[in-house]
C-alpha cells in the first residue's frame, strides 16, 4: 500500500437518478481471466487503490472465472461497501464440459435464478447497477426488463444496465423501465456504437460505460507482435485485431497517439482514455469508461486521463483511425449490436 495521497477523480451521476460514481469506473474482469495469470496480492492492492483514487464504479459479471471474479470481490465490497457502486451482469452461459460454450439466456426465469447467485457469490444484499449482459432476439425484450424491473421492485437490484444493443433496442427498454447505463465497447478502434447507440443514451440520458476502451490493451502500445508476446492463456491471441497481418497494421496506426502522448508528457494508453471521456462533451451524455488492470500503478495511470484534454487538432488526428483498423473485434460478432443494427 502507497503512504502518497492519490488525486481523486471528479464524479458524474449514473443515469438521471442514481448514485455519484467517479467519471472513470474500474473494469475487474481481467483479474480472473482472459488476460494470463493473475497475482492475487497484487489484484487486491489495484481494488484498494480504486477506492483511494475515487474510482467507485465496480464493475464485473457472473461468467467471469464462472462467478470467481465476484467471489473475489466479496471481501473487498464488505470492506467499502458504501464506498462502491457495484455493477454485474447476466445473460451468458457457460459449461463445464466445454470451455469454449457461450449461450445466451434473457428468459425471466432465469434472470430470477442468475440475481440470486450472483447477490450470493458478492456476499451483498442489493446489486447497483444490474446488466443483461448480451441481448437475444428470440426472448421479447419487454419480457426480460420487465423480469429486470421486478428485480429492483424487491430491493435486489438498484439500477438497470444494458450491453451491447442498439438505439432501437435502449428505447424499448427504457419504455419498458429506465435504463440507467449502457455498456459497449468504445475506443479509438472501436465506435461502431455511434451510428445510434450513442444518440439513444444522451436523448435519454442514459450513462454510457465503455469496455475495452484500450482496445484490450492494443492502444497502450505494448504490442510488437501480439502472437508472441502474449500469453498461453491470454484471449486476445484468438481475437482478429491481434493476430497475423492485422496485427501489424494496426500497430502502425498508433503513430498519432504516440505523436500526442509525447506532446503531453504523457502513455498512448492516457490519451486513449482522454479520448474516450471527451466523448462526453462531443456527443452530450455522460460517459464512464471501465479501463481494466491488476496493477496498481496502471490504475493511477488510468485515471491520470480524466484530467488530459486534448485539442481538436489532437482530435483531428485520432478521428479516422477506427475506420482504417483491420479485423473484427470479436472472431464472432453475431452477439454484439452491430450484427443487429439496420
Amino acid at each position: 500500500m502507497s503512504s502518497n495521497p492519490v488525486e481523486k477523480i471528479s464524479t458524474v451521476r449514473l443515469g438521471t437518478e442514481g448514485p455519484m460514481i467517479g467519471v472513470q469506473g474500474f473494469g475487474a474482469m481481467g483479474i480472473s481471466e482472459f488476460y494470463g495469470d493473475t497475482d492475487e496480492s497484487a489484484a487486491r492492492d489495484t481494488l484498494e487503490a480504486t477506492v483511494e483514487a475515487g474510482v467507485t464504479l465496480i464493475d464485473t459479471a457472473d461468467i467471469y472465472g464462472s462467478g470467481a471474479n465476484e467471489e473475489f470481490l466479496a471481501p473487498f465490497l464488505a470492506a467499502h461497501r458504501d464506498e462502491v457502486t457495484l455493477a454485474t451482469k447476466f445473460a451468458i452461459e457457460r459449461r463445464a464440459d466445454d470451455p469454449t460454450y457461450r449461450g445466451i439466456n434473457n428468459s425471466p426465469a432465469y434472470i430470477k435464478k442468475a440475481v440470486e447467485a450472483s447477490l450470493r457469490r458478492l456476499g451483498i444484499e442489493t446489486i447497483d447497477l444490474y446488466y443483461m449482459h448480451r441481448r437475444d432476439p428470440e426472448v421479447p425484450l419487454a419480457e426480460s426488463v420487465g423480469a429486470m424491473a421486478e428485480l429492483v421492485t424487491e430491493g435486489k437490484v438498484k439500477y438497470l444496465g444494458l450491453s451491447e444493443v442498439t438505439g432501437a433496442e435502449l428505447r424499448e427498454a427504457h419504455a419498458v423501465h429506465p435504463i440507467s447505463a449502457l455498456q459497449s465497447e468504445w475506443s479509438v478502434f472501436s465506435r461502431d456504437v455511434e451510428r445510434s447507440a450513442v444518440p439513444a443514451a444522451a436523448e435519454l440520458g442514459v450513462t454510457f460505460v465503455p469496455y475495452s476502451p484500450l482496445g484490450r490493451g492494443f492502444l497502450t502500445g505494448a504490442f510488437a507482435d501480439a502472437g508472441k508476446e502474449l500469453s498461453k492463456g491470454d484471449f486476445r491471441q484468438f481475437q482478429p485485431r491481434f493476430t497475423g497481418d492485422n496485427a501489424a497494421a494496426n500497430a502502425a496506426l498508433l503513430e498519432p497517439l504516440h505523436k500526442i502522448a509525447a506532446a503531453h508528457g504523457a502513455t498512448t494508453a492516457q490519451i486513449a482514455l482522454a479520448w474516450v471521456q471527451q466523448r462526453a462533451q462531443v456527443h452530450g451524455l455522460t460517459v464512464v469508461p471501465i479501463p481494466g488492470t491488476r496493477k496498481r500503478s496502471r490504475l493511477l495511470e488510468n485515471t491520470g486521463a480524466t484530467r488530459i484534454t486534448l485539442s481538436a487538432e489532437e482530435l483531428a488526428l485520432l478521428e479516422p483511425i477506427a475506420g482504417q483498423v483491420a479485423g473484427d473485434r470479436y472472431p464472432d460478432m453475431s452477439s454484439t449490436s452491430a450484427a443487429r443494427e439496420q
